[in-house]
């Protein structure tokens, strides 16, 4: 089947995580439409959990930035087996330049004790991700390892808990996307263990 250019399967297919961004600025209406976009997600009971804040101050992200390298050393020293080896394999580590490079960075907080809310949350992250895509804007979802310090920088209030921080910009990530398994892999028919192939029972 033959992938159409900027339909949703293209644009899924087009985007990955991005950790170098070019310094050319960011028209801030292209995040806006993302984040438009992103609140169209469905969530439990409709509780629209999620709530987003730009970042472009360049003290603020810098401060971000501490903070976070301060976890990620911690975190990086207590990694070991299958998970350091292919941390190391793609040179990844501790340093996180890209929470200053980026010319914005979004965070999305999810609102505590609302029905599904991670969940729901996560989902309009997805929506937001291709959104980005289609504005040509590059983006990766980083957790923090330690989201409380963040929370506390950005006067957070109780209520709501940061799921991720996602830089935002122009790509200039040399790295390829990350190879996909075949869809078919991954799919069950009816039961899990089940042979039957793929199709719709006709009587």
């Amino acid at each position: 089947m033959a992938i159409k250019r900027n339909n949703i399967l293209y644009l899924a297919s087009k985007r990955k995580s991005c950790r170098l961004f070019s310094e050319k600025a960011v028209d801030v209406e292209d995040v806006l439409y993302a984040i438009r976009v992103a609140c169209e997600a469905p969530s439990g009971a409709n509780s629209q959990p999620w709530r987003f804040m730009l970042i472009t101050d360049k003290d603020v992200k810098k401060e971000v930035r501490e903070v976070c390298e301060r976890s990620e050393m911690k975190f990086y020293s207590n990694i070991k087996g299958e998970l350091k080896t292919w941390l190391e394999k793609k040179g990844l580590n501790w340093s996180k330049p890209f929470l200053t490079q980026a010319p914005i960075l979004l965070a999305v907080f999810t609102e505590v004790g609302k029905p599904y809310a991670i969940q729901s949350t996560w989902l309009a992250i997805g929506y937001l991700l291709l959104a980005l895509e289609e504005r040509g804007l590059g983006s990766l979802t980083y957790t923090p390892p330690e989201p409380s310090a963040i929370e506390e920088i950005l006067n957070v209030p109780d209520t709501f808990k940061l799921q991720t921080i996602i830089p935002i910009g122009y790509s200039m990530d040399p790295k390829p996307k990350e190879p996909r398994r075949n869809f078919m892999e991954l799919l069950r028919f009816n039961r899990w263990n089940s042979s039957q192939k793929i199709g719709v029972e006709r009587e």
